[in-house]
């Protein structure tokens, strides 16, 4: 029998549309999947030769808990150059992807009730890592007027005696905004008055277009700083997703507990794994400016082609590599006698119908919109585009 904590975690809303897309493709159909959620590039190729050449000299044993030193005081020196930050290497942990890093701060700074403010669209992880150390997870909405970005009167809405912290992710994962700093100046001055930890969750940093520029809220001043936690990751950035290698920064004894809870959870990261961070991180950054001038390309195509589609409200991506688009013209009509109840129903129906993926925003708190990515090929979006404006003509036809 299963745990209590077990039965209240929610399963992803997009398990039911993946599985259906894998059947399809074992069918020898062609699926054009806008869900997933990693750069279509490859490792590049410095990296992949540094992994190599641990394992051709035997770096295949444990290193620290909280990683090796030589790859923290790489990711110190990266956040002075990046970031204007400055952290000592024993602030910095690595851990087994970003997702791992939000774990250990959870664990760190929750105690059975407190509760996290999460602006809505949320990352569909965030709620469900509150509830996995016996937090709740508060879902504030974030106002479509105002790109999906909270401001301080929303999260006041929210506020109570148990409020512990707040999530803010910028560039925004599924939104694709960016919050300014003047926006961040906001956030941090109603986090400091009330005495709130920021959990900043920066992993899409360097994904940045339209002269937009990703700005850390800790670097604001020492003394948000001291209320921050920065996560970040080198798996969006440098294609490294499969990789898992995570890594956060703190205040020093909120480092050294997240450092304890480590160390008993997972140990180290793979050490393998932490030679590629540190080739990537020390290394050539023109692989990561390319990828991020591709994306640009992309994004500007299916912003363009998916706006001109009826029933779709797209908001312009200007970070990340995620279009945020409304479906709720489309909800409430049916095509074969089915009938749109939500951005779920559409997706089942899309690939039904046209064998295209996108990610239904019920996960994202958002049940009238979809997720699509433009981390692809072009010809591969011009085809899903082509198939989704061909749904769309049938479905209105039968609305």
């Amino acid at each position: 029998m299963l745990s209590d904590k077990a039965k209240q975690i929610t399963p992803s809303p997009t398990l039911s549309i993946n599985a259906k897309a894998k059947e399809l493709k074992n069918q020898g159909i062609n699926v054009i999947s806008f869900s997933q959620g990693e750069p279509d590039f490859n490792t590049p190729d410095h990296i992949k030769k540094a992994a190599i050449t641990a394992i051709e000299d035997n770096f295949t044993r444990y290193t620290p808990a909280s990683g090796m030193i030589e790859l923290k005081q790489a990711i110190s020196e990266k956040f002075l150059r990046d970031n204007d930050l400055s952290y000592d290497p024993n602030q910095i942990i690595i851990s087994n992807g970003a997702k791992h890093a939000l774990l250990n701060v959870m664990t760190a700074i929750l105690n059975i009730g407190d509760e996290v403010l999460i602006p809505t669209p949320y990352w569909v992880s965030y709620p469900e890592l509150v509830k996995l150390v016996d937090g709740c997870p508060v879902p504030v909405k974030a106002s479509a007027s105002n790109n999906f970005k909270v401001t301080p009167e929303d999260l006041k809405k929210y506020l109570s005696s148990k409020t512990r912290a707040i999530i803010i992710n910028t560039p925004t994962n599924p939104t694709g905004q960016i919050y300014s700093q003047k926006e961040l100046e906001k956030i941090g001055e109603f986090a400091l008055n009330n005495g709130l930890y920021i959990i900043s969750d920066e992993v899409y940093e360097y994904m940045s277009y339209n002269g937009q520029q990703h700005i850390s809220i800790a670097s604001l001043s020492e003394e948000l700083k001291q209320q921050t936690v920065v996560l970040n990751g080198v798996s969006k950035s440098y294609a490294m997703t499969g990789w898992r290698i995570g890594y956060s920064a703190a205040p020093k004894e909120l480092a050294h507990g997240m450092s304890a809870i480590q160390s008993h959870g997972t140990s180290n990261p793979s050490s393998i794994s932490q030679k590629g961070a540190l080739a990537a991180i020390r290394g050539p950054q023109n692989c990561v400016n390319e990828m991020v001038a591709q994306l640009d390309e992309r994004r500007k195509f299916m912003y363009e082609r998916l706006s001109q589609i009826p029933g779709f409200q797209a908001l312009e991506p200007v970070g990340s590599f995620y279009l945020f688009a409304s479906v709720r013209e489309l909800i409430g009509k049916s095509l074969d006698e089915k009938i749109i109840r939500d951005s779920h129903d559409f997706a089942e129906l899309l690939l039904d119908k046209e064998s295209v993926t996108v990610v239904p925003g019920n996960g994202f708190g958002s049940p009238d919109h979809i997720r699509m990515t433009f981390a692809m090929p072009i010809e591969e979006i011009s085809l899903g585009l082509d198939r989704i404006e061909e749904f769309i003509t049938k479905f209105k036809l039968a609305a």
